[in-house]
């Protein structure tokens, strides 16, 4: 990968394995929309972006080296050999036939209370409207960024704000979720920090201590919001992928990638309607 500026723009050439739309679009992040032109808008950790691509080349517009190396760097996760982990799915025949139908996908490394909070909100509900309610959530109590875009509130943000005052959101029963997370991250009951360095199965337990959070949300917290490429997120479709293609154990090539080989089967067992 080349990296180079122009303007006000970072462009990224000769980038291999990331395919933009894939990676923004496949169930893991809610905070993009899609323009006209074909590029792409978000915002992550208080910074607007748009983002388009032409090929091998990735266009980050009106953005600095600065933020580049601080956030963008790590949010597309450029420092992972993609490339090599996709030639390891070689090995197995249903990962090779979810990379070579979705190949570019990449698992975006987002901060851990918006990853958490986000997965809270993702439960029995669809994307249109956990991107609706994270939407009015920014709106209604993150800062003002511009005209458009408002940062995500941080849980310190939210500590005097009641299941009440979250009813503007329409989130049903989640909003008592949302709440109790704020409650026990506030008082220090629970750590980011600490989960951040705890042995996975620990960090698994202690996420589940908020109201709400089950296996998936913690493993969904883990997997997109600290990390932790071994985190191995299990939904109504994975659970189908494991009855059907793998009732006698994962492939042996994903070992410490399994995050990153669910969210390709993730994605393809989703969207092919004949395996």
């Amino acid at each position: 990968m080349k990296i180079k500026e122009q303007e006000n723009d970072i462009i990224l050439e000769n980038i291999e394995c990331f395919d933009v739309e894939l990676s923004l679009f496949c169930g893991q992040a809610f905070r993009w929309e899609k323009n006209e032109d074909g590029s792409f808008t978000g915002t992550v950790r208080g910074k607007v972006l748009n983002i388009s691509q032409n090929g091998s080349s990735v266009i980050l517009k009106n953005t600095t080296k600065e933020d580049f190396q601080n956030i963008w760097l790590d949010y597309f996760d450029l420092e992972r050999d993609y490339a090599d982990i996709c030639k390891r799915f070689e090995d197995d025949i249903y990962l090779k036939k979810a990379r070579d139908e979705y190949y570019g996908i990449r698992v975006l490394n987002q901060e851990p209370w918006e990853a958490l909070c986000s997965f809270i909100i993702s439960q029995n509900n669809n994307i249109p409207r956990i991107s609706g309610i994270i939407k009015r959530l920014c709106e209604s109590f993150g800062e003002k960024i511009d005209e458009n875009n408002y940062s995500f509130p941080s849980y310190e943000r939210l500590k005097n704000v009641s299941t009440e005052d979250l009813g503007v959101l329409r989130a049903g029963f989640r909003a008592k979720y949302i709440a109790d997370a704020v409650q026990k991250l506030n008082s220090e009951e629970i750590s980011l920090e600490e989960i951040k360095e705890m042995p996975i199965e620990q960090a698994r337990q202690e996420l589940m201590k908020i109201k709400g959070v089950g296996a998936k949300v913690a493993e969904c917290t883990l997997l997109y919001g600290f990390g932790r490429k071994e985190a191995f997120p299990v939904d109504v479709w994975v659970k189908r992928i494991m009855a059907e293609l793998y009732p006698d154990g994962l492939p042996l090539c994903i070992k410490d990638v399994e995050g990153i080989a669910q969210q390709y089967l993730f994605h393809w067992r989703r969207n092919v309607k004949e395996n």
